[in-house]
């Protein structure tokens, strides 16, 4: 069963760093596009940021400079660098990946369970 599992998740002070990492359990053939997002109490999903299947990056404009995401194709594996955390960066993390299972398949959306970072002093 292919799904993709997160830590790196925690409780920071305000101007600490985490590194969220997303890694495939399973058998894949490959990895494309990655997405960062995030949901905090009382507020909508927001896409943090995303990795283009060609390693082009975007980001929202409240964590532009502060945060970077990454891929490791050879480790199945998305990360999100998070530097100088403010309090407002509080919420539950969600990575969502492009999938290839088998060569012969189309690409599919996965989700990771999400992970928890809490910014407070």
């Amino acid at each position: 069963q292919v799904q993709l599992v997160e830590s790196g998740g925690g409780e920071v002070q305000p101007g600490g760093s985490l590194r969220l990492s997303c890694v495939v359990s399973g058998s894949i053939f490959s990895i494309g596009a990655g997405n960062w997002y995030r949901q905090a109490p009382g507020k909508q999903r927001e896409l943090v940021a995303r990795i283009s299947s060609l390693g082009s990056t975007t980001y929202t404009d409240s964590v532009k400079g502060r945060f970077t995401i990454s891929r490791d194709s050879a480790k199945n594996t998305v990360y999100l660098q998070m530097n100088s955390l403010k309090p407002e960066d509080t919420a539950v993390y969600y990575c969502n990946v492009v999938l290839r299972v088998r060569p012969a398949s189309d690409s599919q959306n996965y989700w990771g369970q999400g992970t928890q970072v809490t910014v407070s002093s």
